[in-house]
C-alpha cells in the first residue's frame, strides 16, 4: 500500500502514545512517524500548505493528507483492533462523526498538558485553550 507518514507533536504525552499505540504495519506497511517539531520536508511542506500543527495531526496516506479529526479517524480505521485501547480507540474514533466531535476536546486537553508541562506549541506561542 505504500504505507503512511504521521506527523505529531512529540512533546505531547498523549500524541507521543497515540502515534505508537496504534498497530498500523499489518495495514499499510511502513509508517514513518515525524515530529512536527523538526525539520523535515513533511514538516515545511506541512505548514507551507497551511497546516497549523498546533491544531492537528496529519497524516499521509496514498497521496492524500488527513488533518486533525480526519487523521485520528483514519488512523483508527486502519490500526489493528489488537489489545483493549486499540478496540476502544476503533469504536470511538473509527466514527468520523465521533472524532470530529472529540477531537477538539483532544486537542483542549493537549493544550492544557502541554502548558502545565512547561512546554511551548509547535508554533513557539503559548498555548491557547
Amino acid at each position: 500500500m505504500g504505507g503512511i507518514q504521521i506527523l505529531y507533536d512529540g512533546q505531547c504525552p498523549f500524541c507521543s502514545a497515540y502515534v505508537t499505540m496504534t498497530r498500523l504495519r499489518a495495514a499499510v506497511g511502513e509508517v514513518e512517524l515525524i515530529d512536527a517539531r523538526c525539520d523535515h520536508p513533511l514538516v515545511r511542506e506541512a505548514q507551507a500548505a497551511g497546516y497549523d500543527l498546533d491544531k492537528g495531526m496529519l497524516a499521509r496516506f496514498r497521496g492524500r493528507d488527513h488533518f486533525g479529526a480526519d487523521c485520528v479517524h483514519l488512523l483508527s480505521t486502519l490500526s489493528s483492533r489488537e489489545g483493549l485501547a486499540n478496540r476502544m480507540m476503533s469504536i470511538v474514533l473509527g466514527r468520523r462523526v465521533m472524532a470530529r466531535c472529540l477531537y477538539p476536546v483532544l486537542r483542549f486537553g493537549r493544550n492544557m498538558t502541554l502548558r502545565v508541562l512547561g512546554r511551548r506549541p509547535i508554533g513557539g506561542r503559548k498555548p491557547t485553550g
